[in-house]
């Protein structure tokens, strides 16, 4: 009788076992996110919002993080969206407005949140199950630091014709020209090859574009070569040949990102939760690019960046 009795002991924990296994299987979350190629200023956003859902109880055997990192085109976008909707996960989040035109194509159940989309506008989001924070910054406080430090008068503007948001960048800043006596060129990249095509500017300015930051050795070289002054509206603390960025602190993006996630996840519908924008924008000078090509860097742009790089 005692042998039976240890061993219907031994079935019921067995049972028990495995009933509690399924159980936290079943209340496990996917959570799909699409990371644009190796850009450093998505790793940033990433790692920021992996660190916010831990500290927040929400690590692994909570929710299971499905990271899709296409390269930067259309092609590796929409199956990366296409991927994380035939498995049907809980949440989509999307680093970049490529990444998040791929997924509102082709899902309008799924909740999504989006970090690093420099314009909500161009998401044509009406009726989208879309929340999430945006990147965009003054583009005429960089165009204004970037007169001072060099006086340009031709603008070159790095851009990628297939990425709505920089033709939105690239308009901005052309409507700039009259106020500040300056034209612009645009230089559409799509290959690393590309970069060898600018030329006959004095000065650029690097859009928000996945593609070109994938060619920016190529488009370093040519700045440090013509000794082209160039900003950058994108980045972390040092980007090749950039002297000045002006950029939403990606550990901000993250973190907001992974919040909405939460509160999803709680429950609370995405279409309720209002998209938000930076709070920090940092303004990074990096004298030391600047020296490379010969220019001094005005002392009230100094005083008034967050970090100097010498």
């Amino acid at each position: 009788m005692v042998i039976k009795h240890k061993t219907l002991f031994f079935i019921l924990a067995v049972l028990f076992y495995f009933l509690a296994f399924s159980i936290c299987f079943a209340t496990e979350k996917n959570i799909g996110v699409i990371m644009t190629g190796d850009i450093p200023y998505y790793n940033e956003i990433h790692k920021a919002f992996i660190e916010t859902l831990t500290v927040n109880g929400f690590g692994p055997g909570k929710v299971n993080i499905m990271l899709q990192t296409p390269a930067p085109a259309m092609v590796p976008w929409s199956n990366a969206a296409r991927k994380l909707v035939a498995y049907n996960v809980d949440i989509i989040v999307t680093y970049g407005a490529p990444a998040t035109l791929a997924v509102l194509k082709e899902t309008s159940k799924i909740p999504v949140v989006f970090a690093g989309v420099y314009d909500y506008e161009i998401l044509d989001a009406k009726g989208k199950n879309l929340t999430g924070i945006t990147s965009k910054v003054p583009v005429v406080t960089a165009i204004k630091h970037l007169k001072s430090i060099s006086g340009f008068s031709k603008l070159g503007i790095i851009f990628n014709d297939s990425e709505r948001d920089t033709l939105r960048q690239a308009d901005e800043i052309k409507e700039l020209e009259a106020q500040f006596k300056f034209q612009t060129v645009r230089f559409n990249i799509k290959k690393p090859d590309d970069a060898f095509k600018i030329s006959g500017v004095d000065a650029l300015f690097l859009t928000t574009s996945c593609v070109a930051r994938q060619c920016s050795y190529n488009v370093s070289q040519v700045i440090r070569k013509e000794k082209i002054p160039a900003v950058s509206i994108m980045g972390i603390d040092e980007e090749p040949g950039a002297i000045l960025i002006l950029t939403p602190d990606p550990q901000e993006q993250g973190r907001v990102a992974a919040e909405m996630v939460i509160r999803i996840l709680k429950g609370e519908p995405s279409s309720s939760i209002p998209v938000e924008r930076p709070k920090k924008i940092d303004m990074v000078i990096n004298l030391k690019e600047a020296s490379e090509i010969g220019l001094k860097i005005p002392i009230d742009i100094l005083t008034s960046a967050t970090k100097v790089i010498k």
